[in-house]
């Protein structure tokens, strides 16, 4: 069950993670659903194809929007938002995200989390107090070593990486896990691959290809994406 803090820790405002954006609309973030979104700072990878990369690298340069403001422009759209989004850099990396979300349960809101897996006993609390309602897991690639440490370019525990996998895929709740895939980093032969590890039947697996627009590394923005042919091409073999 959920742990109350401890007492002379932090006041709950202060304890809950900084928020670094707020999306108050979104049609494509929570399938099905009509969503605001919450963007945290702070992430453990350096994906180099990153889209959010400020908010990775430097989200102490990024103004914070106060909880409660976030929650009266919520209040304002209840009538038609179906639930909040958490999104990220890496939101199990904020210590007061459990008090988040549970404050935005108590006002009735549906969860959705965003995460890259790299901390399942995270995600298992969260689960385990009935906290999240629907989870996209990135899943940066094929499950081997040397290809996912190239995705993220960092150091990554896969052991972490499964345990994620095998929680959400056991968990009973809606969930999807999604690759963006990038021509220098991934081949039709890792899709394959990608899709073999995990049991179809209980999860919806996603590709999203990669935007060069603006990318952590700023060489990836001189590459392309899939040609529209061959992206539909490997979609394909992930449905």
């Amino acid at each position: 069950m959920l742990q109350p803090q401890a007492s002379g820790s932090c006041d709950p405002t202060a304890c809950l993670p900084p928020i670094k954006g707020f999306l108050e609309t979104s049609f494509i973030d929570w399938p099905g659903k009509l969503c605001a979104i919450l963007f945290v700072g702070g992430c453990n990878f350096r994906c180099p194809f990153c889209h959010n990369h400020p908010l990775v690298l430097a989200p102490e340069g990024m103004e914070t929007i106060a909880f409660e403001e976030i929650m009266t422009r919520l209040a304002a759209r209840k009538n038609w938002l179906a639930g909040v989004c958490i999104s990220g850099g890496e939101p199990t990396l904020s210590p007061g995200l459990t008090t988040m979300i549970a404050r935005l349960k108590a006002e009735g809101w549906a969860i959705k989390l965003d995460t890259n897996g790299s901390r399942p006993e995270v995600l298992a609390q969260l689960l385990a107090d009935n906290l999240l309602d629907m989870v996209a897991m990135d899943v940066k690639t094929v499950l081997v070593q040397e290809k996912y440490e190239r995705c993220t370019g960092s150091p990554v525990d896969l052991g972490a990486i499964r345990r994620s996998i095998d929680l959400l895929a056991q968990s009973g709740i809606s969930h999807e896990f999604r690759m963006t895939i990038a021509p220098g980093l991934h081949t039709e032969e890792d899709v394959v691959a990608w899709t073999k590890q995990f049991d179809r039947s209980r999860s919806r697996l996603t590709l999203q290809n990669f935007n060069p627009k603006t990318t952590l590394n700023a060489l990836f923005e001189k590459e392309q994406g899939f040609a529209p042919e061959i992206f539909s091409h490997l979609s394909a073999l992930v449905a």
